[in-house]
């Protein structure tokens, strides 16, 4: 009884944790003019939790990320879409030859900081992009895509963990991820199935239950493999969390990176569907 008192004590924080994400994701993006403020917020808490990660012996002057962040956000407010990827790239390509030329960091933690401002500046940003999608000018769609992509992403983590927990014997990335089995992957990308369909009907502008399934499965791999991804770049930076910005889940990374492949990929598929 012990034994499994101990295996499930960090289960409550940890579920409390995801779902205080969701509380914040969700307020933060009810007023379309301040997603690109709250995105570009992401994108200097991410920063400075890379920074922390690969260059641990600097002392990271936020000045740096903070500029980042606030021409992130104008580029937001004031491009297109192909403008933004454009100037965002070349952004991402600055911050590798600052930290290469500029404070000549180590190789490998340029590449971190790199891979750092690509999943900031053009993963993560597909946030604001989805949010200010319209449909016949009613911008409470963009809310609901919103909504379907983060708590779906989100609560197929909290099914991946809990199906671990229960269920969970055999590894599925065990020099990587220990914690994660082939049975919490499975299991939670299956329940990810049900509740895209769920959210889907509520939330999505369209009705086809078979594009709902697919979007649960196609999330539930690639939110797994999200989270693998940074559990990686945790491991090569020899680190258990990315930062302490959350209580029983370490930093702000820790817990949207399963958004890193989710939130790129859903925004791509929306305008395909929706022929905007």
């Amino acid at each position: 009884m012990a034994d499994a008192n101990g295996k499930f004590a960090d289960v409550p924080v940890r579920v409390r944790s995801w779902g205080y994400i969701v509380m914040v994701l969700a307020v933060a993006f009810v007023p379309p003019t301040l997603s690109p403020l709250f995105v570009a917020w992401i994108t200097f808490q991410g920063m400075c939790e890379f920074a922390r990660m690969f260059i641990p012996e600097w002392k990271a002057n936020p000045f740096v990320f903070l500029s980042m962040a606030m021409l992130q956000a104008l580029l937001l407010y004031f491009c297109s879409y192909q403008e933004y990827l454009v100037l965002a790239s070349f952004m991402c390509l600055g911050t590798a030859l600052f930290f290469n030329y500029g404070l000549k960091v180590k190789k490998g933690a340029v590449f971190g900081l790199f891979f750092g401002a690509v999943a900031c500046l053009l993963a993560f940003s597909h946030l604001a992009f989805i949010r200010s999608i319209k449909m016949d000018n009613n911008v409470m769609v963009g809310l609901k895509l919103i909504g379907y992509i983060v708590v779906l992403t989100e609560l197929n983590d909290v099914f991946q963990f809990l199906m671990g927990k229960f269920f969970g014997k055999r590894k599925i990335v065990p020099r990587i991820s220990p914690n994660k089995t082939i049975a919490g992957c499975v299991g939670g990308i299956g329940l990810t199935i049900i509740l895209s369909n769920l959210l889907g009907y509520f939330l999505l502008p369209f009705q086809n239950f078979l594009y709902f399934s697919l979007f649960g499965l196609f999330f539930g791999i690639l939110g797994f493999w999200g989270d693998v991804l940074f559990s990686y770049l945790k491991r090569k930076a020899g680190v258990k969390d990315t930062g302490s910005l959350i209580p029983g889940h370490g930093g702000l990374l820790d817990r949207i990176d399963s958004l890193i492949f989710n939130a790129p990929l859903f925004y791509a598929l929306i305008i395909l569907l929706l022929g905007n």
